[in-house]
């Protein structure tokens, strides 16, 4: 019996079907048939039966076509291990021939039988023997004549007649098959899908449910219960009178709806029984595969036959939705929905994305900095940027990298585009930051910032003024106006946000460096603040004039009376910050850009930096030019500054100690974090905490208010972490800036990393790039010694990452395993890491079928 043939069975209940050797469809059909479905006979074929065919090893054709009896049409669909990984086409009416013709023409009529060959014939040729589907393309497709031209043109190209022998043919077809399995296309389709290089195949041989016929109601269609656009409950499919397959889906088709619908007749209407069956079917596998299935079906003279099911494709919008009400319906438990949904999936809800639908004009594209989709007018610089958003026009910010004076300009945007840079560039680290859409890195597109245009390949010049669409989830810049679907932060999407809170065993922070981006933090429930950056908060135009007032200044004196103006400024974004956290950890970086940023590089804004400050502009020029660095990034910057220009730090401390009384004085007490960044000695530590302290004290005099604070250390330096057993004893945590740290470890530059980046993955230098994904061997080894050395010099250290990486998957899973108290990472991709923590605390306790995401 073919139950007891591992490689060819006859698909019954009890049948030894496995989908890790048979394919996800074999084991579906197999749970179709244990809910008693009308699933027509069928015989599958195993991953090692279909490995032998592409070896030219035959399976025992008898034994497979046993079960059919007597001259059966037959279809053959193939059956991976994951469906999504895809396969060959599938093949109808196999079997038939002009013996069978003649014998179909009696029972269903001569034009519905011609139809079935013809199909078959044309499917053959393409499919199977590899002909160019061009020979066809001036032939009729219906029709008497139809059926002898697709064999006449069979035979000229061949110069043989079209096989008549069902064997020859099945044998041909799942040779075809197989071999197109292991093509080097496919192979690299379904690698690019997840699939490991040597997935097997297995092959499904169906009986044949025509779907054509002269009594009762015949034709076929597909069905599902919910969209797979938004995953609400609704009916959605189509079916079709006289038909196969999936034809009712083909554009063009007058398919009919499926339930009753005021735009035109349906499936109820017409075949109310069959229909309810179908509602009945559909529901029965809803609760018993535990999944939300699409069902392709044929109506065969009356009769209801459920041919295959599969999952319904979604958007990330409908994959969290149906998650959720799976759970809520009891059909699965809450954490098996958690670990169906992909962590990038509620990161797409967050924002506005581009209408799957909808045609993409592409002009260029460039690395995917951050999530989301905008359409706005092109301009080229920062004031344009503001003058846009004050005249109410939306804009895209279009720069060759963005620095922190661009930082107004992108509040004002709508979308930024940088023709360099990577995934940790300025642009996409503010860009995520920000929530807004951001593309790096751009090729195919021209960049003239002097005449101000854009140029595209084909010639198109895109000038201020112009309308364009980005895509920061995909990398793509599109001409013109694009259709978006709006952010979907709802219900849905709220329980999911909840239930990942309950099963998250790290803390989650968010990088926030304005009220703005603190408001967002607290809206997605992050636990406090991991890195907050100071600097950004100096470039106000108010504030950016007495900045340059303080870098020009020659004496400490004059240094102090700038410094001083700042203060009060710092002091009331520290309040505000801490009044939004209240009750939230708030970890401050102290100032940590070389000054030279602060400052102007063209001519013209020398001359407006000169009349600001009342200088001539040779001194003001001087000045600028004495402050340059041949690699500033590298230079006099972070600690470095705060040792050699005390007077910055110092009114840092003030500001946050007395914005934490201010704020104490309204709720719950605030302890502030202090972040030392670019350090890499110890002795650079004891110099800042010996001013830190000092300050803490003298305001402690000053206001006869008590208050706590912790002092820390930002590890993006290689020494810093080999060090950090030296460095611990000071610091009341160690925080690592996994940007600078990456950057540093490879000696690479982030911001240029993106030119050839993708060449290096594309051949295994690296697995992945650094700056996206952590590096877990090499700047992950420096990590481990870093949080090994500080913890055995002070157990009670507090570890975690603040850089990009934190809110990856990959890296959350590092700083589990290592022992780490937080991640912190841009506010909007808070929920994206709390849910990929809860999936990572889950999985070990669920079976394997609940990791399937959309």
């Amino acid at each position: 019996m073919q139950q007891d043939d591992p490689n060819i069975t006859l698909i019954t209940e009890t049948a030894p079907i496995a989908t890790q050797t048979h394919g996800g469809r074999a084991k579906c059909l197999q749970r179709l048939v244990r809910l008693n479905l009308p699933v027509p006979r069928t015989v599958a074929l195993s991953f090692a039966s279909v490995h032998d065919i592409a070896e030219g090893r035959m399976p025992n054709l008898a034994q497979l076509l046993a079960p059919f009896g007597a001259h059966p049409l037959l279809c053959v669909r193939p059956s991976s291990e994951d469906p999504d990984w895809g396969g060959p086409s599938a093949v109808l009416n196999l079997g038939i021939n002009d013996t069978v013709h003649a014998a179909l023409s009696a029972k269903l009529g001569e034009e519905a039988a011609t139809r079935l060959y013809n199909r078959f014939v044309r499917t053959y040729a393409v499919h199977v023997e590899r002909l160019d589907p061009d020979m066809f393309s001036d032939l009729p497709d219906h029709g008497p004549d139809a059926l002898a031209e697709s064999l006449r043109a069979y035979r000229e190209e061949t110069e043989e007649d079209f096989p008549q022998d069902p064997r020859v043919q099945i044998t041909a077809v799942l040779k075809s098959m197989a071999r197109a399995w292991r093509g080097t296309t496919a192979r690299l389709l379904r690698q690019a899908k997840g699939a490991p290089a040597d997935a097997g195949l297995g092959l499904v041989v169906q009986e044949m449910a025509l779907g054509l016929g002269r009594h009762g109601e015949c034709g076929s269609g597909v069905i599902q219960r919910v969209s797979s656009g938004t995953g609400k409950p609704r009916f959605t499919g189509r079916y079709l009178s006289q038909s196969q397959g999936r034809e009712a889906l083909q554009r063009g088709k007058q398919s009919l709806y499926l339930a009753r619908d005021a735009r035109g007749e349906s499936l109820q209407d017409l075949a109310p029984e069959a229909f309810d069956k179908l509602v009945e079917y559909t529901e029965l596998m809803r609760f018993r595969l535990r999944e939300e299935m699409q069902a392709e079906f044929t109506i065969e003279d009356g009769q209801l036959h459920i041919l295959d099911a599969l999952r319904v494709s979604r958007t990330s919008r409908a994959a969290v939705r149906i998650a959720v009400a799976l759970a809520e319906d009891g059909v699965i438990p809450r954490e098996e929905a958690i670990c169906r949904v992909d962590p990038r999936a509620l990161s797409e809800m967050l924002h506005r994305q581009i209408d799957p639908e909808a045609k993409r004009d592409v002009i260029g594209k460039g690395i995917a900095a951050s999530p989301g989709a905008a359409t706005g007018k092109i301009v080229f610089s920062a004031a344009a940027a503001q003058a846009s958003a004050a005249r109410g026009e939306a804009c895209v910010l279009v720069r060759r990298e963005t620095g922190p004076e661009d930082i107004r300009g992108m509040h004002a945007s709508v979308g930024v585009v940088t023709e360099r840079g990577g995934i940790t560039s300025h642009a996409a680290v503010i860009g995520r930051g920000l929530g807004l859409p951001c593309v790096v890195g751009v090729t195919g597109l021209q960049f003239d910032m002097k005449n101000q245009f854009i140029k595209a390949r084909d010639g198109r010049v895109f000038r201020g003024g112009d309308l364009i669409t980005i895509d920061g989830s995909d990398g793509d810049i599109l001409a013109g106006e694009t259709p978006l679907h709006e952010a979907a932060q709802d219900d849905a999407f709220q329980s999911m946000l909840s239930w990942a809170e309950e099963f998250c065993d790290i803390g989650i922070r968010a990088n926030a460096d304005t009220p703005a981006d603190a408001l967002v933090a607290r809206k997605f429930n992050a636990q406090g603040i991991g890195l907050c950056r100071t600097e950004h908060m100096f470039f106000d135009p108010g504030r950016l004039t007495v900045m340059r007032e303080m870098i020009f200044a020659d004496a400490p004196a004059d240094r102090r009376t700038a410094i001083d103006r700042l203060l009060p400024m710092q002091r009331a974004d520290f309040i505000e910050l801490f009044r939004i956290m209240q009750g939230q950890p708030v970890c401050i970086r102290l100032f940590d850009p070389p000054l030279h940023e602060f400052l102007p590089s063209d001519r013209a804004g020398l001359r407006e930096l000169a009349e600001a400050l009342s200088l001539p502009l040779s001194d003001v020029t001087r000045r600028v030019e004495s402050l340059s660095e041949y690699n500033p990034m590298l230079g006099m910057r972070g600690v470095r500054l705060g040792i050699t220009i005390p007077e910055i730090y110092d009114m840092q401390a003030r500001a946050i100690f007395e914005a934490t009384i201010a704020a104490s004085r309204d709720g719950a007490p605030v302890v502030p974090e202090i972040m030392i960044p670019l350090v890499s000695a110890k002795r650079e530590v004891e110099l800042v905490k010996m001013r830190v302290d000092a300050v803490a004290a003298a305001v402690r005099t000053e206001t006869g208010r008590d208050f706590t604070y912790r002092l820390g250390v930002m590890v993006e330096t290689p020494r810093a972490a080999l060090r950090a057993g030296e460095i611990a004893p000071f610091a009341a945590f160690l925080s690592f800036g996994t940007n600078d740290l990456t950057q540093m470890t490879y000696g690479l530059s982030r911001d240029d990393a993106g030119k050839f980046m993708s060449e290096y993955v594309k051949q295994g230098v690296y697995p992945e790039d650094p700056f996206h994904t952590l590096d877990t061997e090499g700047v992950g080894e420096l990590l481990m010694i870093g949080a090994q050395r500080g913890r055995a010099a002070r157990p009670d250290l507090t570890l975690s990452i603040c850089g990009e990486h934190g809110g990856n998957a990959e890296s959350i899973a590092f700083c589990r395993a290592a022992g780490f108290d937080y991640v912190s990472c841009s506010p909007f991709r808070v929920p994206v890491a709390r849910l990929a923590a809860a999936q990572l605390n889950i999985r070990p306790t669920l079976p394997p079928r609940a990791f399937k995401t959309s």
